[in-house]
Order: C-alpha cells, then sequence, then structure tokens
C-alpha cells in the first residue's frame, strides 16, 4: 500500500477547504487536498458574496442561539479574510448592505476558488480529485491521516500532523437531513453542489466527533413549487428572495410567520406547514420594487414571476383583490380566504396597527393591485446541524475537548448557526484560514 505524509491533508475541495490549502502553502506548509468530484469549488461555485453581520451586537441579536466563541471569532476575523481575498490577487467589490443588517463584499468566487487552487500547486501542494477517504487514521486517540482510495480502487494512507474536514456538509444525503434537520426536510430540493453528503461528518462521527445541535434548521430559500433546478444557475433564478415583502399563506389559508425578517427563515418556517408549502402573494409596488430588481447591489435583475411561470410553476395573475377568490380548486387553497386574509392585512397596515403575524421591516399594505401570485416550497443549500469545533477549528469531542489532529471548516460544522444565518462564505473564508493557521501552530510544535 502506497504511504506518504504531510503536514495539513484536506478533505474537501470548496471555498474552506481551498481558502486553507491556499493559506497554508503561504506558510510553508505541506499540503494534500483530496475530494471526491470531479473538478474543485463546490457549492462555492454558485456564490458571488462574502457578508456577516457588521458586529457582535448585530450578530448576537440576529443569531443569539449560536455558539458565543464562533460567532465573535467570525465577527472578529471577517475583515482579514477579505483582506486575504485581495491578497491573493482577486478583485474585491465595495462594502455593501446585505438583507437589512449584514454587511458584505461582492466579488468572482470562481476566480478565487481557482486562484487557490493555483496556489496550492504551484506551492508544491497536490490536489486528488474523484479520491473517496474511507476512514481517519488515529494513534494514541489522535488523528493522523486518513485511507484513501483512487480512482482506480487503488487504496493509500496519508500520514498528516493535521487533518482538515470540510466536505460541504450533508444537504445531499435525504437520510441524514431527515434525521438532522427535519423529518420532512427529504421532500426539499437541494439548492447546492450534490456531491454534499456527508463525508466529512461521518469520518468525524466515526472517530467520537460531538455534533449539534437539535433542530438548530438549514440556510435555504423559498422557490416556486413543482419547478426542478436543471442548472445551477437556477439556485439564485428561481429563489423567491422578493417574499420578504410579500404575503406568505398555509394550506389553513393563514400566514404563520413574519416574512419581513428574511426569506431564509421563511424557508424554514415553511417547512413545518402542512406539506411544506404555500401561496406567496405580491402586488404591483412588490413587483415594481423586488420581483424584478437586484437581490443586492449589482447582481443580476431576473423577472422571478415570468420565470416561474415558464418554468410551469404554479402562477398566476389577479387583476384585483377580489380576483384572487379564484384560484384554482386543484391548488389546495380557498380563495375567498386568501383574499380575505390579505384585505384583512390591507386594513390593519394601513391604519397602522399590528398585524398577526407582525411585519417588523416592511409593514406597508400590499393594496396596488395587480396580484402575483406563486406557490413556493423550500430548498435547501446547507444544514445548521453538523461537526462541533471550537474558535480555532478543532473538532470537539464528547467531552468539549478537542481531538488532536482534527480541525473542520466551512458547512460540515454546527453550532454557528440556529435558526439563524449571516453567511456561509464568510464561515467557510474565516474558518478556513483559522484552520490552516491552527494546522501551521500545529506543525511547530516540538
Amino acid at each position: 500500500m502506497d504511504t506518504e505524509a504531510v503536514d495539513l491533508l484536506i478533505i474537501g475541495a470548496g471555498m474552506a477547504g481551498l481558502t486553507a490549502g491556499a493559506r497554508a502553502v503561504r506558510g510553508g506548509l505541506s499540503v494534500m487536498v483530496v475530494d471526491t468530484s470531479a473538478d474543485v469549488g463546490g457549492s462555492a461555485r454558485f456564490a458571488g458574496y462574502a457578508w456577516t453581520a457588521p458586529s457582535h451586537e448585530i450578530m448576537d441579536r440576529h443569531n443569539p442561539r449560536g455558539d458565543r466563541a464562533l460567532r465573535r471569532a467570525l465577527v472578529d476575523r471577517f475583515a482579514e479574510g477579505v483582506s486575504w481575498i485581495r491578497s491573493v490577487g482577486v478583485e474585491v467589490g465595495d462594502a455593501q448592505r446585505v438583507l437589512s443588517f449584514g454587511r458584505g463584499h461582492r466579488f468572482d468566487t470562481n476566480h478565487y476558488l481557482d486562484t487557490c487552487r493555483r496556489l496550492i500547486l504551484d506551492g508544491g501542494g497536490r490536489i486528488l480529485l474523484a479520491t473517496h477517504t474511507e476512514r481517519l487514521l488515529t494513534e494514541h486517540d489522535a488523528i493522523v491521516g486518513a485511507r484513501l482510495r483512487s480512482p482506480d480502487g487503488t487504496g493509500r494512507e496519508v500520514g498528516a500532523r493535521a487533518t482538515l474536514l470540510a466536505t460541504g456538509g450533508f444537504q445531499g444525503d435525504p437520510a441524514l437531513r431527515t434525521a438532522h434537520v427535519h423529518p420532512h426536510a427529504d421532500r426539499m430540493q437541494l439548492r447546492s453542489h450534490p456531491g454534499n453528503q456527508g463525508g466529512g461528518y461521518r469520518l468525524a462521527t466515526g472517530v467520537g466527533a460531538a455534533t449539534g445541535h437539535a433542530d438548530a434548521g438549514f440556510y435555504g430559500h423559498l422557490v416556486p413549487s413543482g419547478t426542478p433546478f436543471t442548472d445551477p444557475v437556477d439556485f439564485v433564478d428561481l429563489s423567491l428572495y422578493y417574499s420578504e415583502h410579500a404575503l406568505l399563506f398555509n394550506l389553513r389559508n393563514e400566514r404563520f410567520v413574519d416574512e419581513t425578517l428574511g426569506d431564509h427563515l421563511t424557508a424554514m418556517a415553511l417547512l413545518d406547514q402542512p406539506e411544506s408549502r404555500g401561496l406567496l402573494v405580491a402586488d404591483a409596488r412588490v413587483f415594481r420594487d423586488w420581483i424584478v430588481g437586484s437581490y443586492v447591489d449589482g447582481a443580476v435583475a431576473v423577472d422571478k414571476f415570468a420565470l416561474a411561470s415558464k418554468r410551469g410553476g404554479r402562477a398566476g395573475l389577479a387583476e384585483d383583490l377580489d380576483e384572487l377568490a379564484c384560484l384554482p380548486e386543484e391548488w389546495g387553497y380557498r380563495g375567498d380566504s386568501i383574499r380575505d386574509g390579505v384585505r384583512r392585512f390591507n386594513e390593519r397596515a394601513a391604519a397602522g396597527l399590528a398585524t398577526a403575524p407582525g411585519r417588523e421591516l416592511d409593514p406597508l399594505p400590499l393594496d396596488e393591485p395587480p396580484y402575483y401570485v406563486i406557490e413556493t416550497a423550500p430548498a435547501i443549500t446547507f444544514p445548521f446541524h453538523g461537526v462541533r469545533i471550537d474558535e480555532r477549528a478543532r473538532v470537539l469531542a464528547e467531552n468539549g475537548e478537542p481531538l488532536p489532529g482534527l480541525l473542520a471548516a466551512g458547512s460540515d460544522t454546527g453550532g454557528l448557526w440556529h435558526r439563524a444565518y449571516a453567511g456561509g462564505i464568510a464561515g467557510a473564508l474565516v474558518f478556513g484560514l483559522t484552520a490552516a493557521d491552527t494546522a501551521a501552530a500545529l506543525t511547530r510544535r516540538p
């Protein structure tokens, strides 16, 4: 059997893994990156922004149940992460607002990922694609590398002073989703790379890693129901971000969530509703200002309503409020109840009265016809449940102590988000860099 040794073995070649590899080779470490896919990049190929909460106060307000040390580390190290992207020659846009509370930067994630790959190879590192990690190697309770299987079936053992798990989460595995996200999580479309099937999660739990938290939720967005993704571009184009300004009704014809707090939070709430589908209603103001507008500055604007209609989604146009009562019966909603629900909301909103559920960020009535109706369902990008780490990206055992030699970053990890979200690319960037720095400290240890 072939054997070799490196300072840092990275399992996963997405945002976190390539970031860690590039940082590590720049620091003089020997690096090997392995991935089951035929190319590097993973779900980060479909991104384009790095953003998070701009202060501890804002992070704590929007993510109060996330691990305190992790959320503080993300806020404190985010600026360094942005500087790192610039340092490798990738252009980063000026800071801009993201959602109602975040700050972030636009950058070409494809350019960044390809740059990191080049830095790893130019620095003497190796990248092995279509390569599976069969198990982690242990010695005296420490992780000392992994056993790999090449595309031709050849096995090899790679020794490592540090091993980083960065395989991108388990959203591609329906069984893990139903076990750790929601009993109905298998209903959701996958809004990410299909290769994210829990490889890192299984490797970590196989050596006694702690995981969590229960009922932490997931990051995803609302998409037109019954409309399959045909290209990764659909992950953005079919996401109904404008739901933050619309009204959402479940199959009981009731509003059940404050839609204005964020489409990503509404997606989690809709998964809990009957059949995990609901009716999204917007008026001409929302259409003009949000449906055909850019979600963030610089993004390509897509007419979400026209696209949903073209792709065969359940979509319809009501010329006035009364016409909402004419919903197709086979959709399963009572059109008159939806009409009355919108009317009640408008009356209270116009009078400045509270609504139930509330409308914290956009309390304006939807009283400008016509009305744009789309049936929607949640789609998952990655789970918030995962392998527990500390602020140095060290994987934790069930007793809360670090497992020697084992690190994790990106969507393989859990604890940072708990039914809240402020930037997945930012987390992968920050903790990818952190993992490389932790690995460098291990190699310097006598």
